[in-house]
């Protein structure tokens, strides 16, 4: 069973394609117009979740980095729901906790079907370079609810902006690779009989 998928999305603020493998080892090729942050965040979760990820990202940056954060977060939540298919057998429910010095963040996710973002981070600063840190919030708001997933992301401490942000990101991965992993009950992990 092959759990990849390719998603695109073109609107007039943004042109996105992205491509996943739930399955792989952690290889990226992803490239934000002008989104460096953004980029090196997403490689986090790609090496660190184990997810082979594709992303070429153009958008309208002359304005600000809105559209084009909120819609990767779209198209890749949008590929990880597609990828993950029927969900049956996944392991469905996960979570965990990554330091970075002196940051300590949570993750905890439900492959549920409904989505909801739990989102306690707060900043010091409102850039971290030339990226607005509320952006985070927005890329996880829509994340989440394309993969139509619960998750609660908390930075417990930490005072260095980009060692919180990196360590939340580090949780996603390890917890999303962890809900996503597939065990060895054939059934679907649910009372209801449907995700």
């Amino acid at each position: 069973m092959s759990r990849t998928a390719k998603v695109s999305r073109k609107t007039k603020e943004t042109d996105i394609e992205v491509e996943v493998n739930l399955d792989g080892s952690g290889i990226y090729d992803i490239d934000v117009e002008g989104v460096g942050f953004l980029v090196h965040m997403l490689e986090q979760l790609s090496r660190h979740g184990k997810f082979d990820i594709k992303i070429k990202a153009r958008g309208d940056i002359y304005i600000d980095y809105h559209h084009i954060t909120e819609d990767v977060g779209i198209v890749l939540g949008e590929a990880f729901a597609k990828a993950l298919g029927d969900k049956k057998t996944i392991q469905r429910f996960a979570h965990a906790y990554v330091t970075m010095d002196e940051a300590l963040s949570r993750s905890a996710i439900d492959l549920s079907g409904r989505p909801y973002l739990v989102w306690n981070v707060k900043f010091s600063q409102e850039k971290l370079g030339n990226f607005d840190t509320e952006l985070f919030k927005e890329f996880f708001q829509a994340f989440t609810n394309l993969l139509k997933a619960n998750i609660h992301i908390e930075n417990l401490y930490g005072s260095n902006n980009h060692h919180i942000i990196e360590s939340c990101f580090k949780a996603l991965a390890l917890s999303l690779r962890q809900a996503v992993s597939l065990g060895k009950n054939l059934d679907l992990p649910s009372t209801k009989g449907i995700i």
